[in-house]
């Protein structure tokens, strides 16, 4: 069980470096969240692996908000670390912030929050070339099975995202072809199985085709059941160019793919304790 909390969709938050002061959703008094707090209440919840308190802002924000922000996160993971109470049983996760900058950004957080995809793609093959091999490289927000192909091709690990489950809430299940809407009345008296090819859309045949080596095996045969008519989006063309996964087959055309030295993404690495490198 992982567990974040996610201060960017609170009403009427306010940010300082104390924490976040919101309204409490019971009587609508005001409530303080402090880094140390939320470590102390994931700490008794239990939860596998918990998620330090970070300062959350859009994507689509510029200026020194975003610069502000990153190194909030960075400073409240220390306060974190230290009300850690048991690192031997429960994994605490960093979270920085960044927003699209290049110069600023180096860890996966607070992406899926309004950015363009060629933009999204490039934060995240930015972020997974910086970030060390033997630690978890983990995408938050993102649930899309396009998505999560593409930036399990780029390095990604994990990924959390409410849009399997409030899907499936709302009668739509995700297949290989994309989504089917179980509550269409035609569904009433179909008794086949939702997919007779898979238990799990993603889960088991992703996780093998890792294993096995069969990564590119398997993004190629993903692509052609999701865009049969071979109309593969310009971005996901840019990322696996990147990424080093030929996906020509599964296009109409070639015009989508571009060289690699135009789309390699700048990794600029960050001196978390005196700031952007010269």
């Amino acid at each position: 069980m992982a567990l974040r909390f996610e201060v960017s969709l609170l009403h009427l938050a306010d940010i300082t470096e104390e924490g976040v002061t919101f309204q409490s959703p019971v009587d609508g008094k005001p409530m303080l969240l402090t880094p140390e707090e939320s470590i102390h209440i994931q700490n008794n919840i239990g939860a596998d692996i918990i998620m330090a308190l970070d300062d959350v802002v859009k994507t689509t924000i510029t200026g020194p908000r975003i610069e502000e922000a990153m190194y909030r996160t960075l400073r409240w993971i220390d306060r974190c670390i230290a009300a850690h109470k048991k690192p031997d049983v429960q994994n605490l996760f960093g979270i920085v912030q960044g927003g699209l900058d290049p110069v600023l950004r180096y860890a996966i957080g607070g992406l899926s929050g309004g950015e363009d995809k060629e933009s999204f793609w490039r934060v995240v093959a930015q972020c997974t070339a910086g970030l060390p091999d033997n630690k978890p490289r983990y995408v938050m927000g993102v649930g899309y099975p396009l998505d999560i192909v593409v930036c399990s091709a780029l390095g990604a690990d994990m990924y959390d995202c409410v849009y399997p489950t409030r899907t499936a809430r709302f009668g739509t299940a995700l297949v290989p072809e994309g989504v089917l809407k179980l509550k269409q009345n035609a569904m009433a008296t179909d008794e086949r199985p939702i997919d007779p090819t898979c238990s799990c859309m993603l889960s088991r045949d992703l996780h093998m085709s890792i294993v096995e080596g069969r990564f590119p095996e398997f993004v190629r045969r993903f692509l052609r059941t999701q865009f049969p008519k071979g109309d593969v989006p310009k971005w996901v063309c840019n990322a696996m160019e990147v990424a080093g996964i030929d996906i020509s087959e599964c296009c109409t055309s070639n015009k989508c793919l571009v060289p690699s030295t135009e789309v390699q993404p700048l990794y600029v690495p960050v001196d978390v304790k005196g700031g952007v490198p010269n």
